[in-house]
């Protein structure tokens, strides 16, 4: 980190909301990068819908209803937390600014909001935590894990994130390969000389196999995860275990079964599955379904799409227990460096605030579906 969290003025005085922060980034980022953190899978239908979706729900306020105790906490994972904002899990940020991940988990930690470091962080996964570990009125610090072909690096790995003081693993589930990413081949992305994944130095090429004919993927996928590995992770690590890339209630009721701590609704920011469904549109369904099976204490995160206070605000509504912020913290962070991500944090929260004052909300318990009813 090349300073500590600067004072909130270094941001552009014209920059009064997360879409502000996304037409200054266009100015900032390269075309590559930009390519990289902005563009969808195909078509980008799925990384439109996300958007869509949460625009498409009207709130109906509800007026005269006691404010004075409100507050925006929230529990999750047994631990009280200031706000439902969550910094999701993005890789090679140092794409976007010198201080790449450092500066967002410091930011985070300054603003009380949840942090996930990628498994393709471009710094090694122990500078974060010694950075924030400490820090009073932190969320919670979790590392994102995509399972390796070598079962003996992944235990390694998981080992570190332990021993740096990471409290949970959040498991991405819903990408065996990359998807169509049509913007970043016209680019023709690259990692520039210096910016890699680190922390999966070390990992060995993919064991060549023999070419089967039709096999899907040129064979990719024999290495690609199950439910199988999700049980051998879970007898690997002490800590709770999170699946992100859940959009059907089946696999959100066989992750429940399998143990698993939370599921978190994602459709990798439309970057894997062109066509997926909205997050928005699959949070409730599978809110209900574990509901129904008896489940409805698994905590259920969202991400995609969000933009607005608002947003955060319908995604509770639905049921989730808290929000992941993607692209628009890499905005910030490309603008002004860990104070951008701050300032992002603060908006979205300045704007949760404000939506649950005008909506009849003192607290979070009190955004339900009737916030959708007429």
């Amino acid at each position: 980190m090349t300073s500590s969290l600067p004072a909130l003025q270094a941001i552009a005085p014209e920059i009064v909301c997360l879409a502000d922060h996304e037409r200054r980034a266009t100015e900032v980022l390269d075309a590559n990068a930009w390519a990289y953190f902005s563009g969808g899978a195909a078509d980008e239908r799925c990384l439109l819908a996300n958007r869509s979706a949460w625009d498409a729900l009207p709130l109906w306020p509800r007026v005269l209803r006691p404010l004075a105790q409100g507050h925006t906490r929230i529990q999750l994972l047994g631990r009280e937390y200031a706000h439902p904002l969550l910094v999701a899990p993005m890789a090679f940020q140092r794409l976007a600014h010198a201080d790449g991940e450092l500066a967002s988990a410091y930011a985070a930690a300054a603003l009380g909001a949840g942090f996930t470091l990628s498994t393709q962080s471009s710094l090694p996964l122990e500078l974060p935590a010694q950075a924030v570990l400490g820090t009073m009125g932190r969320g919670p610090l979790w590392f994102q894990l995509y399972l390796q072909h070598d079962r003996g690096f992944t235990r390694e790995l998981v080992q570190r994130v332990e021993r740096a003081g990471y409290e949970a693993l959040v498991l991405t589930v819903d990408a065996p390969v990359s998807g169509v990413r049509d913007r970043e081949r016209r680019a023709g992305f690259h990692l520039p000389a210096g910016i890699s994944a680190v922390n999966l130095q070390g990992l060995g090429p993919v064991p060549a196999a023999a070419p089967a004919d039709g096999a899907l993927c040129a064979g990719v996928l024999r290495h690609a995860p199950t439910w199988e590995d999700l049980a051998w992770l879970l007898e690997q690590t002490r800590l709770p275990v999170l699946l992100k890339g859940i959009l059907h209630p089946r696999d959100a009721l066989q992750a429940a079964r399998l143990q698993a701590a939370g599921i978190i609704v994602s459709n990798h920011g439309g970057r894997t599955l062109d066509s997926a469904p909205a997050t928005a549109l699959a949070l409730p369904r599978i809110v209900q379904a574990l509901q129904n099976a008896a489940a409805g204490a698994l905590p259920v995160i969202v991400d995609g799409g969000i933009r607005r206070g608002t947003d955060v605000l319908k995604a509770m509504a639905l049921g989730a227990s808290a929000v992941m912020i993607g692209r628009p913290i890499v905005w910030g962070l490309a603008n002004a460096g860990a104070a951008g991500v701050a300032h992002v944090l603060r908006l979205l929260r300045d704007e949760l605030e404000i939506a649950m004052a005008v909506t009849g909300c003192a607290t979070l318990a009190d955004a339900t579906s009737a916030l959708f009813d007429d």
